[in-house]
């Protein structure tokens, strides 16, 4: 199915090579072009097709071109590169690289380097820890404000905010889109007694793939909230303009944008909200000064305060070729055809129904592509209107090689919304799990919450995808469960979500 692409990212738009690296003549006026994404997929994503492998796992992390990889092989091959934390030549060509590659990040992202400092981490995870451990949260003047749908990466704040006693609310979603009400967000934003403190939520679900608004950004900041954006999901085929959405602080892992390295994430702060954390220790790299036996430190400036130890200096460096190829493409470009594949993804999903007319899919969050990314989250239904266990799912879609995701996505809070289970019926499994002598397995929590699944099925398109990927899939389901009641014998016992 041929590709027609209009591109408008202007960092991306006017020309520019092609995959190949040459002038692409289909790729010099504002339009892709017809089959940009089919060439895309032959020439640096060959290797799905060569190992016959169907991929739709984009939001758990996304594959590399094979140029970023080409590229990173010939660099190490020319090149010394020592550890940045000195004045040698090769420690001095590590730096020139890591800092070149701070300077492209804040250009991908759009924001002022007078402005913002890039924070390299070990992930997005990593980037909340950096938040939450430092962060001065006070009880009356420092609090924590979430979204009930957060990654547990963002969820670990609570247990900082409640080592200084400051208390977390949850703001729910209100529809059966897994949306939060703004009116109900306002309410929150507006109705905390004392002081305000840190707001932190997803640019995009990685649930249900709901574009939670950026405007949140400025209407929490005008109220006296710093805010951390989780962009995690949504900058993999999203733009994101910190100049116009200045989150204090915003993170993000590099692999679920273009695959390859994995192990490099970013903290993208606002120097100002960096100023105000106070770090509770100390380690290479993050010192001007330190005195053993006089037992006192001093911290050094910016980013190096919290890069703890020694920095990735190998695989740091592939984040500007990794920022190169998605530009190269065009980050509108490419919103683009995951929006359309996801609308083909849904609507087909919608269509699966069992012979008796009975739907074969439950979806979770929107059903159409307005407001939400390439993030869909479903359970397969059995002829008689039953869940079937997402472990079936994960066990026969490996047999076909087809990649998705199953189980809770590390997002309780939108599993909970999304499978109905109220606070009251989370609290009491959580009381009988504290009670009992021996911890408890995830069938009995599951159980006591009268669920009969440990989780979805989650499908996420990304750059290589094409229409048959989805198709293909969408066979399975029907050819695998339509009238069917599949056993669940011989599945392993679930150890965690």
């Amino acid at each position: 199915m041929a590709e027609n692409v209009t591109r408008t990212d202007s960092r991306g738009a006017g020309g520019g090579p092609g995959p190949d690296g040459a002038e692409d003549p289909e790729r010099t006026g504002r339009t892709a072009g017809p089959g940009l994404f089919a060439r895309i997929r032959e020439d640096e994503y060959g290797y799905l097709d060569e190992t016959g492998h169907v991929y739709l796992d984009h939001t758990g992390a996304a594959l590399p071109a094979r140029r970023q990889l080409r590229a990173q092989a010939e660099r190490l091959t020319r090149g010394v590169f020592g550890n940045p934390h000195t004045e040698s030549p090769a420690s001095a060509t590590s730096t020139a690289l890591v800092e070149r590659a701070r300077a492209r990040v804040l250009d991908f992202v759009g924001a002022d380097p007078d402005e913002y400092t890039v924070v390299f981490t070990a992930n997005a995870t990593a980037a909340c820890r950096l938040v939450g451990e430092s962060y001065p949260f006070r009880r009356g003047r420092a609090e924590l404000l979430l979204t009930l749908d957060n990654h547990n990466s963002v969820n670990g704040l609570r247990e900082f905010a409640r080592a200084r006693r400051a208390p977390t609310t949850y703001v729910p979603p209100g529809d059966l889109e897994l949306r939060v009400c703004d009116a109900t967000l306002d309410r929150a934003l507006r109705g905390r007694r004392g002081g305000r403190g840190l707001f932190a939520y997803p640019a995009q679900s990685n649930f249900s793939g709901v574009h939670h608004p950026l405007e949140w950004i400025p209407r929490a900041r005008e109220l006296g909230w710093h805010v951390l954006l989780d962009a995690a999901a949504f900058t993999a085929s999203n733009p994101l303009r910190l100049d116009r959405w200045p989150a204090d602080f915003t993170v993000v892992s590099w692999y679920k944008v273009f695959g390859y390295p994995t192990g490099v994430g970013c903290l993208i702060a606002r120097t100002e909200a960096l100023a105000l954390l106070r770090r509770p220790w100390f380690s290479g790299g993050t010192i001007q000064v330190a005195s053993a036996q006089g037992r006192w430190h001093r911290f050094a400036r910016g980013a190096a305060a919290f890069e703890d130890g020694t920095v990735d200096f190998h695989a740091i460096p592939e984040v500007c070729t990794g920022l190169d190829w998605v530009d190269s493409i065009g980050v509108e470009a490419v919103h683009d055809h995951v929006s359309r594949l996801t609308t083909r993804l849904l609507s087909g999903l919608e269509r699966l129904c069992h012979s008796d007319g009975r739907p074969l899919i439950r979806l979770y969050g929107p059903r159409t592509a307005h407001r939400r990314g390439g993030t869909v989250a479903f359970n397969v239904l059995d002829a008689r209107g039953a869940l079937v266990d997402e472990r079936i799912i994960a066990r026969d879609t490996t047999a076909a090689g087809i990649s998705v995701r199953t189980g809770c996505f590390c997002n309780p809070g939108a599993g909970e919304a999304a499978f109905g289970i109220g606070r009251g019926t989370l609290r009491a499994a959580g009381w009988a799990a504290r009670r009992v002598a021996a911890p408890d397995t995830l069938e009995e929590y599951l159980t006591r919450l009268g669920v009969t699944s440990g989780g979805a099925v989650r499908a996420s398109a990304g750059i290589p995808t094409t229409p048959e990927d989805v198709d293909t899939l969408l066979r399975f389901l029907g050819d695998t469960y339509r009238d069917r009641k599949p056993s669940s014998d011989g599945l392993a016992p679930r150890s965690s979500c």
